[in-house]
């Protein structure tokens, strides 16, 4: 049974402890501040990321007849590889056998939707296709926030202003930087997610500027003090010391979901800065 949540504790909901627990699928925690980006691409959709304790993934789609494909670009849609089929029906059947929780009950897991073609009808479907999975997703009904085990975020085509008129939404909008100062709250917009190169020149070689340091950090309490999470895609992640130096500037930061293609890697990666922070 989803539980209505007061805004004020829906804040403090979307914002958890930079470094979590282990995360195994019989085992509830706070998950890795990691999103799984193109998670579609690897050889288990959606369970790599899970048992990687990742706390947000991301499926691209396109609109075929009444399904929404999973497919980084169209030309490259197949059979049965559905939204429906490779996400939200395994999260319900698992829920259901794991007693409704994912991770901790305040900390939904996000599934970030990249809608690539026609913004508008792609997202009526979506909304149809979630209602039916409802159960086990954060929704807004009537101005109230009513919280569940997976949060689905809708990113690319994104038909804001249909989705801010909706009574009962099951979505929510992934925001970009320029609406840290804007009108929406979390309620709405959880997440502001944004390229790392339109912002930072430094890719991890040598030491971060210290200006570009001070921006990050702004840019991270901006984003907390409203309540909502930060991410920025296209960082540098190909193994090795560029790489391992923007990451620690990021979890140093407390950005609340690093982007990567390399789960095994980042989850590692944060492993041994556990370990190094005990030492």
């Amino acid at each position: 049974m989803l539980r209505l949540v007061s805004i004020r504790l829906f804040l403090f909901f979307l914002l958890q402890p930079l470094v979590c627990g282990a995360v195994s699928l019989d085992t509830l925690t706070v998950p890795y501040p990691a999103h799984a980006h193109n998670d579609y691409m690897h050889e288990r959709p959606l369970f790599d990321a899970l048992e990687n304790g990742f706390r947000s993934i991301e499926a691209d789609v396109f609109t075929l007849g009444d399904s929404l494909y999973v497919a980084h670009d169209k030309k490259d849609v197949r059979q049965g590889r559905t939204l429906r089929a490779l996400y939200l029906e395994p999260l319900s059947e698992y829920l259901a056998n794991a007693g409704g929780a994912l991770y901790d009950s305040s900390c939904p897991l996000i599934l970030l939707v990249d809608i690539k073609d026609i913004g508008l009808s792609s997202y009526k479907l979506l909304d149809r296709i979630l209602n039916e999975f409802r159960e086990i997703l954060c929704q807004v009904y009537s101005e109230a926030y009513f919280r569940g085990s997976v949060m689905v975020v809708v990113s690319g085509n994104r038909p804001m202003e249909y989705m801010m008129k909706q009574t009962r939404r099951f979505a929510f909008v992934d925001g970009r930087m320029k609406d840290l100062s804007g009108e929406y709250d979390p309620q709405l917009m959880p997440l502001i997610s944004d390229r790392w190169g339109k912002y930072f020149s430094w890719k991890g070689k040598g030491s971060m500027p210290e200006e570009e340091r001070v921006q990050l950090r702004l840019y991270v309490q901006q984003a907390h003090e409203k309540g909502q999470l930060i991410r920025f895609w296209a960082t540098p992640d190909k193994p090795g010391k560029e790489r391992d130096a923007l990451w620690t500037e990021l979890l140093e930061a407390e950005v609340d979901l690093i982007n990567t293609d390399d789960l095994d890697g980042l989850r590692t990666f944060i492993l041994a800065r556990r370990d190094e922070s005990k030492d």
